[in-house]
């Protein structure tokens, strides 16, 4: 081992994380007090923004994605003018001087079906019926809806006048062709998705999900999966935040318990670190009066944040191994998913290039 790694710092902790209270000095602080929103603002300043590569995705996976580039709109919304309403297309003006005692008369001469792409020629004194999507012409037109008119065979009459356009969407109201649809670093959700596909949008550039490992460790913890033996845990940790993390977009593997061997720890961290995005720890922070945890962390990065003067959820340490940041978290089940919540969700945002905010704490 790297003899200038073996300057070890021991401390005296006789603390059991469960019975730490508001006035206990925390494990493992750092020798400047910072807020938890000051420890949370260091760490992600620190984790490189947009770290993965964009891949095409198909728009039916991409649900939960996060889009990489903006995206203009390739066509406008409506693409075309069309009514809004079932009814009648007539002249605006023919409309103008109609009257309950007067009304204005229209033979209908044809209609305008969904999917055609012409509009039958038809004078001032006609009427052709559409239906919601029918294509309209440009120009001074109205569509009447059933219930503002009169039908008697093939004629129809109105008693008021009719603004132009009147229940017609014109082509590009909604969305102009090249307006910008959606920004970068957003979590794509149903909506964005029904948005990107009513405008004929096959494909889109996500972040590739970073890959996560996740450790245990502790001598007494035991996989979940095997028979129970008097003074063991379950591992209930890996099974919560390998869940936690892919919930907030990671790809996880959990490569085991680690038991409290210094050099062996060291040796599967440094055998990981070359094929992950991401490393998070739960448990082991002190072991035998050592900061274990914080060691480890300087065995191969740097530490940034060494705890936090919380009520619950410390001893939260935090880390940097080049580019891949690394997040050890309590022992205790609820306490690491409330550490994880706030750092390694905050992480994996940063990593994906997410306009997102600092996650709140839950338990303030």
């Amino acid at each position: 081992m790297d003899k200038t790694k073996t300057n070890i710092v021991f401390v005296k902790e006789n603390i059991e994380e469960n019975t730490l209270t508001e006035n206990t000095p925390p494990v493992n602080i750092s020798p400047v007090n910072i807020s938890l929103v000051e420890a949370q603002q260091k760490f992600v300043q620190a984790v490189p923004m947009r770290h993965m590569a964009a891949e095409t995705c198909d728009l039916s996976l991409a649900l939960g994605r996060t889009l990489y580039h903006n995206v203009l709109a390739p066509m406008d919304a409506p693409p075309y003018h069309r009514a809004i309403v079932e009814g009648y297309l007539v002249h605006t003006a023919s409309t103008a001087s109609a009257t309950e005692a007067a009304p204005a008369a229209f033979k209908i001469v044809g209609s305008i079906l969904p999917g055609d792409t012409n509009v039958p020629s038809f004078g001032q004194t006609e009427a052709l019926t559409i239906v919601t999507g029918s294509l309209i012409p440009s120009g001074a037109y109205s569509a009447i809806r059933p219930w503002d008119a009169q039908r008697q065979g093939e004629v129809v009459s109105v008693n008021r006048p009719f603004p132009p356009r009147f229940f017609i969407e014109d082509q590009g109201c909604d969305i102009k062709k090249g307006a910008l649809l959606l920004e970068a670093g957003m979590v794509l959700q149903p909506q964005q998705l029904g948005l990107l596909a009513g405008l004929g949008i096959r494909q889109i550039d996500v972040a590739k999900a970073p890959k996560l490992t996740l450790f245990s460790s502790g001598n007494e913890v035991i996989p979940h999966t095997e028979p129970f033996r008097i003074g063991c845990i379950y591992d209930s940790n890996a099974i919560v935040l390998a869940a936690a993390a892919r919930q907030a977009g990671a790809m996880v593997e959990f490569v085991g318990i680690m038991n409290d061997n210094f050099e062996n720890f060291v040796a599967q961290l440094t055998r990981i670190l070359p094929t992950t995005d991401m490393v998070v720890i739960s448990g082991g922070t002190a072991v035998g009066g050592r900061d274990f945890i914080t060691d480890l962390i300087k065995a191969v990065g740097d530490v940034l944040i060494n705890g936090i003067p919380m009520k619950s959820g410390r001893p939260l340490i935090m880390g940097m191994a080049g580019k891949k940041p690394i997040v050890c978290v309590a022992g205790h089940p609820p306490e690491a998913l409330r550490g994880f919540t706030l750092f390694g969700v905050a992480a994996i945002n940063r990593l994906l290039g997410r306009n997102a905010e600092l996650p709140l704490d839950a338990a303030t």
